[in-house]
C-alpha cells in the first residue's frame, strides 16, 4: 500500500466521523520519517476517540501498518501513526495553541467542507498526474 492510499483512507475515515477543518500536509520535503500529516478537528473528547478509532480501523482494513496511538486517555489530542501518514485529530483549542500547520511551515491544502476537499484534491492530483505524463 502506498502513502497517498493510506492520506486517502484517513481522510475518508475522518469524513466519515465528520472531522471538521481537515487539512492535509505533504510533507515529504521536509522530513524522511512520514509523507504526509492529517490534522482534523473534533468537538469533543468522545469524538476525538472515534475519529481515531475509525481511521485505525480503515487503515488495518487495507493493510496498512500501524505503528501507535498517543492521546486516547485525555481525547483532546490523539496522534495516530500509520507509518508514512500521520494524523493528528484534535479539540480546536489545542489545534489552535499548539498551531502544527504553521509548525510544518504552512504547505498544506486546508479545507473547511471535507466532502468538497476530496472532489478537489483529486482533481489537483488527476491534473498534475497528467502534467507530469506530459513531460
Amino acid at each position: 500500500m502506498n502513502p497517498e492510499q493510506i492520506r486517502d483512507a484517513a481522510i475518508a475515515a475522518l469524513e466519515d466521523i465528520k472531522a471538521r477543518d481537515i487539512e492535509i500536509l505533504d510533507v515529504r520535503d521536509l522530513t524522511s520519517m512520514f509523507d504526509w500529516v492529517l490534522i482534523a478537528s473534533a468537538d469533543s473528547s468522545r469524538q476525538t476517540r472515534a475519529l481515531a478509532s475509525h481511521v485505525l480501523d480503515k487503515a488495518r482494513e487495507l493493510g496498512a501498518r500501524t505503528s501507535r496511538v498517543e492521546g486516547e486517555g485525555s481525547g483532546e489530542w490523539i496522534l495516530v501513526d500509520l507509518g508514512s501518514v500521520v494524523v493528528h485529530v484534535m479539540q480546536p483549542t489545542v489545534r489552535e495553541f499548539y498551531n502544527l500547520s504553521e509548525l510544518w511551515g504552512g504547505r498544506g491544502l486546508p479545507t473547511r467542507n471535507p466532502s468538497s476537499f476530496g472532489r478537489a484534491f483529486a482533481m489537483r492530483h488527476a491534473d498534475a498526474g497528467s502534467s507530469s505524463a506530459a513531460h
